[in-house]
């Protein structure tokens, strides 16, 4: 019988640590209905959290070292708290990297973190267009808050974790990716102004099924020639 993926993050945490996890957190991936390309140009944007998600299996540390063991990619990381306040000379990819940026960005907002283990697996695809670095950062955030006992204000995790996308590890994306993983809801949408951070939860009818599909196709234009 395969585990969930939260069974698996469970496991995981007690096979690297000796002990059971104080917590389970989830965030997840995403898709758009309407609005492409409009979040980084102060627009409308409508999408909805998906069935895919990053886990992470947390307990807390007496220290402010934080170390986790990634099961996609069979490997442990660690770091102090004190080391991630400083922006890196220049912008770094690694996996590791989105969990130190989204420390650092909360230290930036002010916000008080401390040490945590933790164990993730996820099943969002990579590099699919479905928000996996968005669904690690907020989980990853909100690892830090339930540890910290931080109150989870989804607009300012949303932000602290476009500024670690946007500043730790490069790449300029807008904020939709980070509000609908902070935010978002079973069964709803999320209408959300860009300007703003404004949203309004849509409900969706029963009978909405969201397909999904991978054509295979690294091109994304074509020129069609009429016949």
């Amino acid at each position: 019988m395969t585990l969930s993926l939260q069974d698996q993050a469970t496991q995981a945490f007690t096979d690297a640590f000796g002990r059971p996890p104080d917590a389970l957190v989830r965030a997840p991936g995403r898709v758009n209905l309407i609005g492409e390309h409009t979040d980084y140009n102060d627009g409308f944007v409508l999408p909805l959290a998906i069935d895919r998600a990053v886990w992470i299996a947390i307990g807390a540390r007496s220290d402010e070292m934080i170390r986790i063991h990634s099961l996609d990619f069979e490997q442990t990381e660690q770091f102090d708290v004190d080391s991630v306040r400083q922006l890196p000379t220049a912008p770094a990819t690694a996996w590791i990297d989105y969990v130190r940026g989204t420390v650092w960005s909360l230290l930036q907002e002010g916000l008080s973190v401390t040490g945590w283990d933790g164990a993730m697996v996820g099943d969002v695809p990579i590099g699919a267009g479905l928000s996996s670095s968005a669904a690690v950062e907020l989980a990853v955030a909100r690892a830090c808050a339930t540890i910290g006992d931080l109150p989870w204000d989804p607009a300012r995790m949303a932000v602290c974790s476009q500024r670690a996308e946007n500043r730790w590890v490069g790449v300029n994306c807008g904020i939709m990716d980070q509000m609908i993983s902070a935010a978002g809801a079973e069964g709803r949408a999320l209408l959300l102004d860009c300007r703003t951070l404004e949203t309004d939860l849509v409900p969706l009818p029963d009978s909405t099924n969201i397909v999904i599909l991978d054509t295979g196709s690294t091109t994304r234009s074509r020129r069609l020639r009429l016949q």
